[in-house]
């Protein structure tokens, strides 16, 4: 019996620590609204240290790592439906990832502790299809040292983070395409893909 209560314990701390992550990321969310930040992003050189591991199941079940993107440029895009910004800049990102779409470009959305019904709904209104990888607990966040939303990595072919971009983007503009298409003419050494000729 001591066990089912230590267990059930254990659930609510888990349950409370996800509630705290999620009403402060909402909190930040909203600040950044009421400043006008969020709009526009910031993209800033990555200093922030060695790639954190990532690994998380989509809607349908099916884990996805990081690490199996190597080769590629990745995206990693932590957003919420509550959060405008991150509503915004989601066709933009759709748009880029479309253009790319057999260059070895990925995105990868990573849900905020929300329900698969929420998803479902917002991807089926604004005709998303992104992968989308569920963050439920917020642990991914808290490893990725998130602390607003949206932000994005911006990822080479080796796996490590090149660059953060914080607030909202239009992923298809001239602040943000061209960098990521620089990076994709790079090759697994870090050479020109011209120059490896």
């Amino acid at each position: 019996m001591s066990g089912r209560r230590e267990a059930a314990s254990r659930s609510r701390a888990r349950f409370r620590a996800a509630a705290r992550i999620g009403a402060a990321l909402l909190a930040l969310c909203g600040f950044l609204l009421g400043s006008g930040t969020a709009h526009g992003g910031e993209l800033k050189s990555w200093t922030g240290g060695a790639t954190p591991a990532l690994a998380l199941r989509d809607p349908a079940g099916k884990l996805h790592k990081l690490a199996d993107y190597r080769g590629k440029v990745v995206v990693v895009n932590f957003w919420a439906t509550w959060c405008p910004p991150c509503r915004e800049e989601m066709p933009s990102m759709q748009a880029l990832r479309t253009e790319l779409a057999g260059k070895g470009f990925e995105v990868l959305a990573v849900n905020l502790m929300e329900s698969e019904e929420k998803i479902a709904a917002f991807r089926d209104s604004e005709l998303i299809d992104l992968p989308v990888l569920m963050d439920r607990d917020g642990a991914a966040a808290k490893r990725w040292k998130v602390s607003m939303l949206p932000v994005s990595y911006i990822i080479d072919r080796k796996g490590a983070i090149r660059y953060q971009l914080v607030g909202e983007a239009t992923w298809t503009g001239p602040k943000v395409a061209p960098l990521i298409e620089r990076l994709l003419g790079t090759d697994a050494n870090g050479q020109s893909a011209s120059a490896a000729q």
